[in-house]
């Protein structure tokens, strides 16, 4: 690599969401910045539904036309008895096309000085003493060691970067759900709609979802608890039953499948040298699996901190990076606890359960239905969860 000689201020491993908007807030605030991504292209492959909230997705950037697929206005679930509730959304949401987003996202850092190297393997860190000071690894067939200020980790679920440094990023097999999706054409679907299935014969412990793309396609997909997962059933067998039964003449475009940690954040988000974001500190909404707009939230934290700590000649140990953990649980931690807390109630419903909250939802008029009248009515027997749940719709 050309740049083995050059010191960077911050190194960071991963390019997906998380890691490239911490390289533009870094670059931007004039940091020097290297992104090393092991994947050939950036968004490939797709790793997710691709869902985002309008108003989630412009605390970052207006949202560009050629991102999205589809625009959401309604949400449909269908509980195990088929009984399908509709209401439409506060705020919309976007399908959006992953592989354009994520260049788009990585294109920014880059014409903000960020430096980013594709099929940029990581192998280990670098030590002084107990801090981390820089990265290991191979580029175009030659090995690399380079140091930096600050290291972050955005290299996903269980972030073997974290693990090096002696962070516990293990996720309990409960927590862990088995996901699996499909991209399929041919297909009828509302381009307008979220479309949900919860059962435990369709995706148990988790759930099922029809996300429209427009032009006759659709992502299909589910995850189920690894619990479940272990059972001997798979999440493919879960899918293909499914699509056999609903939409046997699609035609499959693309298949991915992965872990998804839906639990709580990592203890330590930070070491001495080292930051970890997105997937990497479990910051997937637990209530959802969806993880693209906090781990973009982790990374501009995380990058504000980086610049705070560097422009003011701190040295960057752990100490000072905790403003970073701070900041995360005091605008999304919070949040994140409470879906935790929900999510582990509501993934141990039975079918019946499922099917009395539909009917619950069924009986109230449509204009009048909401996401926080389902949840209300999902947890109506647990008094601590539905504080959880006003907090939530609150924003407290």
């Amino acid at each position: 690599m050309n740049l083995i000689s050059k010191k960077f201020d911050c190194i960071i491993v991963g390019g997906g969401p998380a890691g490239s908007t911490f390289a533009d807030i870094a670059s931007q605030n004039g940091l020097s910045v290297l992104v090393l991504e092991k994947d050939r292209e950036i968004g490939v492959p797709v790793r997710c539904g691709e869902a985002v909230s309008d108003k989630g997705l412009r605390i970052f950037h207006s949202v560009e036309k050629e991102w999205i697929n589809s625009i959401i206005t309604r949400i449909r679930l269908v509980a195990p008895n088929e009984t399908a509730i509709e209401f439409d959304l506060n705020e919309s949401g976007y399908i959006l096309d992953r592989k354009i987003f994520d260049l788009a996202l990585a294109k920014k850092a880059e014409d903000n000085g960020a430096i980013i190297k594709t099929e940029a393997y990581v192998n280990g860190l670098i030590f002084d003493e107990d801090k981390v000071v820089g990265v290991t690894g191979e580029y175009q067939g030659e090995s690399f060691s380079l140091t930096a200020k600050i290291i972050v980790g955005a290299d996903g679920v269980e972030s073997r970067v974290g693990r090096w440094a002696g962070l516990s990023t293990h996720v309990k097999l409960k927590d862990m759900e088995s996901a699996i999706q499909k991209t399929v054409t041919g297909i009828d679907v509302e381009n307008h709609i979220f479309e949900f299935y919860l059962s435990r014969n369709w995706a148990p412990g988790g759930y099922l979802w029809v996300f429209p793309k427009g032009k006759r396609s659709a992502n299909i997909g589910l995850a189920i608890s690894g619990l479940y997962a272990k059972e001997g059933k798979s999440a493919y067998k879960y899918l293909q039953e499914f699509l056999n039964r609903k939409y046997p003449n699609v035609s499959t475009q693309t298949i991915i499948a992965g872990g998804v940690p839906v639990a709580k954040t990592v203890k330590n988000m930070v070491t001495e040298g080292l930051m970890l974001v997105g997937d990497a500190a479990h910051t997937v909404n637990p209530m959802t699996g969806g993880g693209i707009i906090s781990g973009m939230r982790s990374g501009l934290l995380a990058a504000e901190t980086a610049v705070s700590v560097i422009k003011s000649g701190q040295n960057p140990t752990k100490k000072y990076l905790q403003k970073y953990e701070k900041e995360w649980h005091k605008i999304g931690g919070k949040n994140h606890e409470k879906f935790y807390r929900i999510k582990e109630s509501i993934f141990r419903f039975e079918d019946k359960d499922l099917n009395r909250i539909a009917d619950g939802i069924a009986d109230i008029p449509e204009n009048k239905r909401s996401l926080f009248k389902l949840f209300s009515i999902a947890v109506a027997k647990k008094p601590s969860l539905l504080l959880d749940v006003a907090r939530l719709f609150a924003g407290l």
